[in-house]
């Protein structure tokens, strides 16, 4: 399943480097007359549908989105490009279901508090773990090497006062916002949270010598979560929006992704 999930999604990032290479927003836009579309609230396929137009159905998650389609409740659902490959079509927990147009090209990131010198420290791990092919291996576990982002060495710079990455190695974990998104965060037969960002994200509390603590969130309120300290970092294959980069202190970008629409196969 992941050696033919990273051959779709090769194709489907070489196909669909601009928007007019992806089916085309008019045929979209046609297609979408009387439609509901299931959306995570808070994300990028919310923001993308509302920017069409579309008429939404918010849920808690791009998972909740794929249960709508399946049991009829919504017509179609948009959600991650890299979620759709190991979710939707033969093999997968939705056989039944496709993804038709690619609705934009976007890239992944992780996020910490405004000003949080952790973005650094992460941004020295991806070099790091390029590097070494540590975070190649990982994304060859997970079926996303093709999405990968060249990471280049990044010097770690750390805060000269209220450092975060100093506040977390005080207390010992280091708290992981999430929400269960394969293949980046979910979970294993154990109960235990795996995907490319839990691993990444362990192999970054391991360098600190901390514990990497995984809680689910409201993806709505990730700035919030972040502000409050409830959570130290949101890494759950997070597009970097325009208001995500202004709100939050964010990684270098480490995936390319895209917004899909899904719908029932014929």
């Amino acid at each position: 399943m992941k050696k033919k999930w990273a051959m779709v999604l090769a194709a489907a990032m070489a196909v669909c480097g601009t928007l007019a290479g992806c089916g085309g927003a008019e045929e979209t836009t046609a297609d979408a007359a009387g439609r509901v579309y299931a959306v995570e609230a808070g994300s990028a396929g919310e923001a993308v549908a509302n920017e069409k137009g579309f008429q939404t159905n918010a849920v808690a998650s791009q998972a909740d989105a794929l249960m709508e389609v399946a049991s009829g409740t919504s017509d179609a659902a948009i959600i991650d490009l890299l979620m759709a490959g190991a979710m939707i079509g033969e093999g997968t927990s939705y056989p039944d279901l496709v993804h038709t147009d690619e609705l934009t090209t976007e890239e992944y990131g992780v996020g910490c508090r405004k000003g949080s010198d952790l973005a650094s420290y992460i941004n020295s791990v991806f070099g790091q773990s390029y590097a070494d092919g540590s975070m190649q291996e990982t994304a060859k576990t997970y079926g996303v090497q093709e999405a990968l982002v060249e990471q280049k060495a990044s010097e770690f710079a750390a805060s000269a006062s209220d450092s975060d990455v100093a506040y977390i190695q005080d207390k010992g974990t280091l708290i992981v916002g999430i929400t269960e998104f394969e293949p980046m965060d979910y979970k294993n037969d154990a109960g235990d949270w795996i995907g490319f960002d839990a691993d990444m994200a362990r192999m970054v509390a391991e360098q600190l010598g901390v514990e990497a603590q995984f809680v689910v969130i409201d993806w709505d309120n990730k700035i919030m979560e972040l502000e409050s300290k409830n959570i130290d970092v949101v890494w759950n294959g997070m597009t970097l929006t325009d208001e995500v980069t202004s709100a939050m202190e964010c990684t270098n970008a480490y995936c390319n992704n895209a917004q899909v629409i899904v719908v029932p196969g014929k």
